[in-house]
């Protein structure tokens, strides 16, 4: 096997194994995702092919973590490319949040268990929390206070109003945790409507 054939078959069997873990996460919990688990998931004939790869569960809980936000990243990417308006934008990246969660509920169940469960070896607190608000709200600011520039938005204080976008965002999957029925279509137009009259500068 030449050098570019095993490169490229180890990062087969890593994508193998974070979509096995991903899926025990979101069916079994984070207690009861064992390499074992994972393992029997993937098709594995030993545990040991998951430690060849993956020095512990911490490194391969950071591979996952990694795999979704990369996922979403790109996901959310296509659908705020060539936007006319602030206006526009802030009404895409709404959408297309929910969007991703209906699409990818095993993968935000996976994150959702990683970072309510897990914890450093040595008993330190999380290693893992959700996208640092810093730049998860920063995008949503961005996207306002340019629209208070062009005149689209009215006066408000646009951290506040970020912060308020993206915890209404934030808080769908643990939502449907406990309403897995929740029409998501009603749940999108409901957001759009209410941050559109909460932050358009006249009435249309």
């Amino acid at each position: 096997m030449t050098s570019a054939e095993h490169t490229f078959t180890a990062a087969a069997r890593r994508t193998q194994i974070v979509a096995a873990t991903i899926g025990a996460l979101a069916e079994l919990g984070y207690g009861q995702t064992t390499f074992k688990r994972i393992a029997e998931r993937a098709g594995l004939s030993s545990t040991r092919l998951i430690s060849y790869h993956f020095a512990g569960k911490a490194e391969l809980m950071g591979a996952v973590v990694a795999e979704v936000y990369g996922t979403m990243d790109r996901f959310m990417a296509e659908r705020m490319t060539g936007l006319p308006d602030s206006r526009a934008r802030l009404r895409a990246y709404i959408a297309a949040v929910v969007e991703f969660v209906a699409e990818h509920r095993p993968q935000m169940a996976a994150l959702m268990t990683i970072f309510m469960n897990h914890r450093e070896p040595e008993g330190g607190g999380r290693s893992y929390e959700p996208g640092d608000d810093r730049v998860v709200i920063g995008r949503v600011e961005s996207i306002l206070r340019q629209g208070q520039a062009d005149g689209e938005f009215r006066d408000f204080d646009p951290f506040i109003m970020a912060a308020t976008i993206q915890r209404s965002l934030d808080g769908l999957p643990y939502l449907l945790q406990t309403r897995p029925d929740l029409d998501l279509a009603h749940y999108t137009r409901e957001l759009l409507t209410l941050f559109d009259l909460s932050t358009r500068a006249t009435p249309d």
